[in-house]
C-alpha cells in the first residue's frame, strides 16, 4: 500500500497545475505552428505560377498541338483542312473543305475544342505569302502534303509573350518562350 501511495503522489505532482480532462496544446505551442507554417506559405506562393502565365503557356502549347494534329490529319486522310485565327476575337476555329471547296465542320473532336484560352491574345501571324498579319482572319491551309508554308504566330497574356514556330512539309512545330523573330 505504501508503494501505491507514492506513485499516485508522483502522478499528482507531474499532473500539478492541469485539471483531468483538460488536454491539448498551449497557447505558445499553437504561435510556434501558426509561424512555422506562415514562413512556409511565405516561401512557396510566390514560386506558383500566376494564372494568366499557365493559360499562356498552355495556350501555346494547344496551339502547337492543333497544327502538328491538322498537318497529321492532313496527311493521313488526304483531306485539306484550314485552321482559322480570328486576330480581332482571339479565337481558332477549324474546317475541312469538301471536294467541291466548302468549308465543313470536321467530325474530330480535337478540332471542335478551343485552343486558345480566354484572356490570351493573339498577336501576330507571319506566313510567307502574306507577311505579318497583326489583324482580322487568316485562314493557314494543310493540305495532303501537310502545312506548305511556315508558320510564325505571336501569342501575348499580360505582359508575357510566346511563340509558335511550325515548319513546312515536315510536322515540326515548336513553342518558344518570349517574343522571338524568324528569319527565313
Amino acid at each position: 500500500m505504501a508503494l501505491r501511495g507514492k506513485k499516485l503522489v508522483a502522478v499528482r505532482a507531474r499532473n500539478r497545475g492541469r485539471s483531468y480532462g483538460q488536454a491539448g496544446f498551449t497557447l505558445i505551442e499553437m504561435m510556434v505552428v501558426i509561424v512555422i507554417v506562415a514562413m512556409t506559405a511565405a516561401l512557396v506562393i510566390p514560386r506558383l505560377p500566376a494564372p494568366e502565365a499557365t493559360r499562356l503557356k498552355n495556350s501555346a502549347r494547344n496551339l502547337a498541338s492543333g497544327i502538328r494534329f491538322l498537318n497529321d490529319q492532313a496527311i493521313i486522310t488526304k483531306k485539306v483542312f484550314r485552321l482559322h485565327l480570328n486576330l480581332s476575337e482571339n479565337s481558332t476555329r477549324i474546317s475541312q473543305l469538301s471536294a467541291g471547296g466548302e468549308e465543313l465542320q470536321p467530325g474530330e473532336q480535337f478540332m471542335s475544342r478551343r485552343l486558345v484560352e480566354e484572356g490570351i491574345v493573339i498577336e501576330d501571324v507571319t506566313l510567307p505569302r502574306l507577311g505579318l498579319v497583326t489583324e482580322g482572319e487568316v485562314a493557314i491551309p494543310f493540305g495532303p502534303g501537310g502545312s506548305s508554308d511556315g508558320i510564325t504566330i505571336h501569342l501575348k497574356g499580360g505582359e508575357k509573350h510566346f511563340t509558335i514556330i511550325a515548319y513546312p512539309s515536315g510536322g515540326k512545330v515548336k513553342v518558344l518562350e518570349g517574343y522571338q523573330e524568324v528569319t527565313s
